[in-house]
């Protein structure tokens, strides 16, 4: 049997283990399409605030690590697929046959279509190539302009941060990390952003990068605000896309992302999806949604390398889970944070301390906690997590925690931990 995995992430990674341990005697390949060996996106970071060197960001760092396990490395690009042949087109002109295949393409940074995104001073964050040019515009005093201020664009600030460099954040949404965050704690999050000296525009877009004729800055920035800003570096932080366009003209459904079942089967026997690029049914409502995390990555690598090796695992279900870490001030959301209406059973209550930037959001569906947000509470946040993936029930703590939100750690220890009977 052999298998082909597209893409040597995380996701890409953990299923070539995990099936090495599965299926001993069989063939693997795992392609990656940088030239560089399989890394973190998440250590970027790590690497621009210059904590790390490039190795730091290897996902292995044992040299032959994959050789040791007989898994081949190829480096291409999937340009199209041949589910008939049960095999891949690669950009270099070479297939390459496969019994089982796992798509874990991950996924690309957006480029919005802004005049001027493509001067060499506009760069996205996204891979080691990315770093090493960004390292080179932002040094100390450089005036940067970073578009995005969700999840990748508050990871990437902290960097930049620390590069001591003079930062503007433009964000379209009406609060930062709006895609996970309510709009009181997003507010709370651009509070302690300003205090630490970073500038921050919200309900605004770029609507156009022009150079500038004189020598004292290569960029100006014109805001949909009408607002000029002068700026050595931009950085576009404006989301990601699952990399699915070799897809096209095949039988492998995709949406948003690639539809898996339960097992991240896609559409096409024989063909699996995991990690950014996967579209998988949610935990609580059975919807497809894309996860583009990496624990959920990891747990769909698992799942799908164990299915391809012939067995019968199954996911229970994606939960949506962000742990955000900006400028010193953690902050989670996890499942369906936003909340579920009055008429489905939905009740939700907030617990705002400004002062001590304290938050936690606590959203039910019934008397079973659904989703949370939280800021600043980092000792028992995997409490919340355990209360919401093992759909708890509550019981009387529902209402007890409508009132005292804060007592949630009590409520797990009295309703999921079992008695211990005592032996006389």
């Amino acid at each position: 049997m052999k298998h082909v995995i597209l893409g040597n992430g995380p996701a890409g990674v953990v299923a070539a283990e995990t099936l090495r341990h599965a299926a001993p005697a069989d063939e693997i390949v795992l392609v990656g399409a940088e030239d560089a060996p399989p890394y973190s996106r998440m250590a970027i970071p790590y690497l621009l605030e210059e904590n790390i060197d490039e190795s730091g960001t290897y996902l292995r760092k044992s040299p032959g690590h994959f050789e040791g396990l007989r898994i081949r490395e190829l480096r291409g690009r999937a340009v199209s697929l041949d589910e008939a042949g049960r095999r891949v087109l690669f950009d270099d002109g070479h297939f390459e046959d496969y019994d089982r295949l796992l798509i874990a393409t991950g996924s690309h940074p957006v480029r919005p279509p802004i005049p001027g995104v493509d001067l060499p001073e506009v760069h996205t964050c996204w891979t080691l190539e990315d770093a090493r040019a960004i390292a080179r515009f932002a040094q100390p005093g450089a005036r940067v302009l970073q578009l995005g201020a969700g999840f990748i664009g508050c990871i990437i600030m902290e960097a930049l941060e620390a590069r001591g460099v003079e930062l503007t954040v433009v964000e379209m949404g009406d609060r930062m990390v709006p895609r996970m965050m309510t709009p009181q704690a997003g507010g709370m999050i651009r509070k302690w952003v300003e205090n630490k000296g970073i500038r921050v525009v919200t309900n605004a877009g770029v609507r156009r990068i022009d150079r500038r004729a004189s020598n004292d800055a290569p960029l100006d920035v014109t805001l949909s605000t009408g607002e000029v800003v002068v700026a050595d570096l931009v950085i576009v932080a404006a989301g990601v896309a699952p990399n699915v366009a070799f897809l096209e003209s095949t039988g492998v459904h995709v949406a948003k992302g690639v539809l898996v079942d339960d097992r991240l089967e896609t559409s096409v026997s024989g063909i699996f999806a995991a990690g950014d690029v996967a579209e998988a049914p949610d935990l609580f409502t059975g919807e497809h949604l894309v996860a583009a995390i990496q624990p959920n990555a990891v747990d769909q690598a698992r799942v799908a390398a164990l299915n391809m090796a012939g067995g019968d695992t199954r996911l229970k279900g994606v939960l949506a889970i962000n742990v955000l870490a900006t400028l010193g001030l953690i902050s989670s959301s996890f499942g369906q944070w936003w909340g579920e209406d009055a008429s489905k059973g939905g009740a939700g209550v907030e617990h705002v301390d400004e002062v001590a930037y304290r938050y936690l959001s606590l959203q039910f569906r019934d008397d079973v906690m659904i989703g949370a947000t939280s800021i600043g509470l980092t000792e028992h946040v995997g409490v919340l997590r355990g209360l919401i993936q093992g759909k708890v029930p509550l019981g009387e703590w529902k209402d007890r925690l409508l009132h005292s939100p804060l007592q949630f750690v009590d409520a797990y220890i009295a309703r999921s931990q079992q008695p211990v009977a005592l032996v006389r």
